[in-house]
């Protein structure tokens, strides 16, 4: 059994508008999944739900196929009710040092990507230094700059947490930039370093 948990902090959560395009945004975990819909409606870009979700509630670590289909379970839930028109995930990253990490990420990865697949849905894949240096201006901001910059990006009250949820945010955000869309609800690059041109730019 998956847990699903809403975060907390996302205070100007709202109902989808009928005339709204939802992004959904994934920072995939073995463990725990950050996920965070974005409503982009024509009086701006609004919050509808955030959190996490967690596949080793009560499950022994080493059980790799029930851990997939709580992650499974969880996201689909997510998917069916909000229906999103894009899934933005973070991009596989293989690190020398530690690739048992990234072989677990791949594990979840293929995950959403299945449940988006059965629904017709495109996945979009963003470097976590894209997604960085489109949301704060710096493509190796550290966590706690990222939940600040989601919270000024989104104006919300406190700054997302946990981490996962913050960084699903912000893929979701990066995604929205990265597409073109002019945002009335998210501040400009002018107060908080968002810059699309950045996306395609050298990393600082």
């Amino acid at each position: 059994m998956y847990s699903r948990t809403p975060s907390g902090v996302i205070l100007n959560a709202v109902p989808a508008m009928s005339t709204s395009r939802i992004i959904l945004g994934l920072d995939p975990g073995l463990e725990t999944t950050g996920y965070g819909v974005l409503d982009l409606t024509p009086a701006g870009l609004r919050v509808a739900e955030a959190g996490v979700i967690r596949s080793a509630v009560g499950r022994d670590p080493a059980d790799m196929g029930d851990r997939l289909k709580s992650l499974y379970d969880g996201v689909v839930e997510v998917i069916d009710q909000w229906q999103p028109s894009a899934i933005a995930v973070e991009q596989l990253y293989a690190h020398v040092e530690h690739p048992r990490t990234s072989i677990l990420m791949a594990h979840a990865r293929g995950v959403y990507f299945l449940a988006a697949a059965q629904r017709c849905i495109p996945v979009f894949s963003y470097a976590s230094t894209q997604v960085k240096k489109t949301v704060t201006g710096h493509g190796r901001a550290s966590k706690e700059q990222m939940q600040y910059a989601v919270m000024r990006e989104l104006n919300l009250d406190k700054p997302p947490e946990p981490h996962d949820v913050a960084d699903a945010l912000g893929i979701a955000l990066c995604h929205i930039f990265a597409s073109g869309h002019v945002v009335n609800g998210a501040r400009s690059a002018t107060f908080t370093g968002v810059n699309t041109k950045a996306l395609f730019g050298e990393d600082e």
